[in-house]
């Protein structure tokens, strides 16, 4: 597979984790767990996580920390749903994991952003100016609520 072919793939997987996440956490707030999203988003985000690793790095960067952490926490979240059925104290694990994962791919989309759009990319060409920090660090505040928000919310009948 030619290195523009794996990025269009790892990209339009990571497109459909993205939408699929966010049907899915606002699913989390209503709580409601729909089968059909939720493995959809699973199945793309493990994806997506997974095929960062196939770019070509001198080394291991933050972006590969972003993924091991991201693998772990949809790990948690497969784990939570499918295994344990959100019994006791996997309710809150699933709910905070999913939402999470979804932050994980908000701050790599923002990190892509900043890097590909020139505008974004003039305003922070290091990533390290205050505008990249505050999208960052927003991006972050509202994931915090959507956590809290989806753990107290979310109380499924049963896994299905």
């Amino acid at each position: 597979m030619t290195t523009s072919t794996f990025t269009l793939v790892h990209t339009v997987l990571s497109i459909v984790a993205l939408v699929a996440g966010i049907i899915v956490v606002m699913g989390l707030l209503a709580s409601k767990s729909s089968n059909g999203w939720t493995a959809v988003y699973l199945v793309t985000a493990v994806a997506t996580s997974a095929t960062g690793f196939g770019f070509a790095s001198p080394s291991f960067m933050p972006s590969h920390w972003v993924g091991v952490i991201s693998l772990v926490v949809l790990l948690a979240a497969i784990l939570a749903r499918y295994v344990f059925h959100f019994a006791g104290s996997w309710r809150l694990i699933y709910a905070v994991s999913m939402v999470l994962s979804v932050y994980f791919l908000v701050f790599v989309a923002i990190a892509q952003a900043f890097l590909k759009v020139p505008a974004l990319r003039a305003m922070a060409p290091t990533q390290s100016e205050p505008p990249f920090a505050i999208a960052q660090g927003v991006c972050l505040v509202i994931f915090i609520a959507l956590a809290i928000a989806a753990a107290r919310k979310f109380h499924p009948v049963a896994a299905t």
